[in-house]
């Protein structure tokens, strides 16, 4: 039923709808589908949307808006299990509302700054980092301070099995969500040098992930807006 911006579209003989084969995905209505791949590319390659911009020769708008369809096209596909033994940390960043021009219930940061209070608090956003020896990995932005056990459940509830043994720091949130799903729970201090139980249980896989992750969104990205961080 003719071409639909380059691809073939079809009516349906009972409801008299049209539709592509892209109905329904992130690439619906998109211009310019023969540069998806390269674009994915160089996102995977931590690219710069001015990098982007000038490689592919597209808008910068344009290079914003793939970026987001694309996130959030993987958040919705299917994640796999936590099984064996799981490691979960929180980590922090400070809340950011670059792009935001008015409305600021605050002073203007300059990129970086600091936190107006000492410790954690309700100007850091939580990220909670999940991940077991197998590769099976979750990042979810969890909320504004300290994190709680219903923040934990939603992140990874509904995908740690329920033999898995779970390795996390002292925080009574990580016992209580360990309770309720009836696991395993393996505690380890840093305050008490408790850095790794019976030389496997440990959570020194997570914490290097989040130096990276910082690393690489202050210097890829000058860092992230919070409404755009997950």
């Amino acid at each position: 039923y003719g071409k639909d911006k380059g691809s073939a579209r079809y009516k349906c003989k009972n409801c008299k709808r049209t539709f592509t084969e892209h109905t329904g995905t992130w690439l619906a209505g998109l211009h310019k589908k023969e540069l998806v791949n390269e674009y994915i590319e160089l996102m995977h390659q931590g690219k710069s949307l001015d990098k982007i911009k000038q490689e592919l020769r597209i808008n910068k708008k344009t290079a914003f808006d793939w970026r987001h369809k694309i996130l959030a096209s993987i958040e919705d596909s299917q994640q796999s299990k936590f099984t064996g033994i799981v490691e979960s940390d929180e980590t922090f960043f400070l809340q950011s509302d670059k792009g935001k021009r008015k409305g600021l219930d605050r002073t203007a940061r300059k990129r970086g700054g600091h936190s107006s209070s000492r410790g954690i608090s309700n100007d850091q956003v939580a990220v909670i980092t999940t991940a077991d020896r197998k590769g099976a990995l979750d990042l979810t932005v969890a909320t504004m301070g300290r994190i709680s056990k219903l923040d934990i459940e939603k992140a990874i509830g509904n995908r740690i099995e329920k033999d898995a043994i779970l390795c996390a720091d002292g925080h009574v949130s990580y016992k209580g969500f360990a309770k309720d799903n009836q696991l395993e729970l393996v505690v380890l201090r840093a305050d008490l040098k408790q850095f790794v139980k019976k030389g496997v249980y440990h959570i020194q896989n997570v914490n290097p992930l989040h130096n990276r992750i910082k690393k690489w969104i202050d210097s890829a990205f000058w860092g992230v807006s919070t409404k755009y961080l997950q």
